[in-house]
């Protein structure tokens, strides 16, 4: 079975932010678009379950994959059980428009297979320090849209936005990244925007309602 539907595959390390965002963005997208969720974790399958706790989707459209050993191989190398579990979903629900693919976390080399990731968003939280964009590697420099998460901590933890904002243009060139605090919702909108154009999913409008996570 063919995986014809938009596949945004969403990358980063561990705690930066990639569930949040995909419990957002599943909350704001599923009453416009019919989506589903795969997610990686090495042994255990605790994000899709986190997901389904929450209610971001019906059960049936949330798969977790056991990658076992490095998380990145299952993106990258070998992503065969990642293209298993979005035919399953296809199968499942017909027409299926959009998949979300979430890695297990992992460092700043981490990148996903064009054969599984149509779109890639790589999520990096204020908290690992100011310095994270210029350190640079695949997921700061080649991800088509990057997403600096947390940005109400940086007080807290003495990181400065302007330094991250210029590191990201140095290091991004015309890339678009955004900064967000993805329990407000701060930023949501430009990530959806982001994908309804960039994936062509544009000719149906996303009215998006961003609410506050709890």
């Amino acid at each position: 079975m063919s995986t014809q539907c938009l596949r945004v595959g969403v990358g980063g390390p561990v705690g930066s932010g990639k569930t949040a965002l995909l419990r957002q963005l599943c909350s704001a997208m599923r009453e416009h678009y019919n989506l589903a969720v795969v997610t990686n974790d090495i042994y255990t399958k605790e994000d899709a379950e986190f997901l389904m706790h929450h209610e971001a989707l019906d059960i049936d459209r949330i798969m977790g994959v056991e990658t076992g050993g490095c998380p990145h191989t299952a993106i990258r190398e070998d992503a065969s059980m990642n293209l298993a579990a979005i035919d399953e979903l296809q199968h499942r629900h017909p027409g299926l428009e959009l998949v979300l693919v979430e890695s297990g976390g992992d460092n700043l080399s981490a990148t996903f297979s064009p054969e599984l990731s149509d779109l890639t968003l790589y999520v990096i939280d204020v908290c690992a320090g100011d310095k994270i964009p210029r350190k640079g590697g695949p997921g700061i420099t080649k991800s088509d849209l990057l997403i600096i998460n947390k940005t109400d901590l940086a007080p807290m933890v003495n990181a400065s936005l302007e330094v991250m904002d210029r590191d990201a243009k140095k290091m991004r060139g015309d890339k678009p990244f955004v900064f967000t605090n993805l329990i407000r919702g701060d930023g949501l909108k430009t990530v959806i925007d982001f994908i309804v154009q960039q994936g062509m999913l544009a000719e149906r409008e996303v009215n998006v309602v961003v609410t506050e996570q709890i």
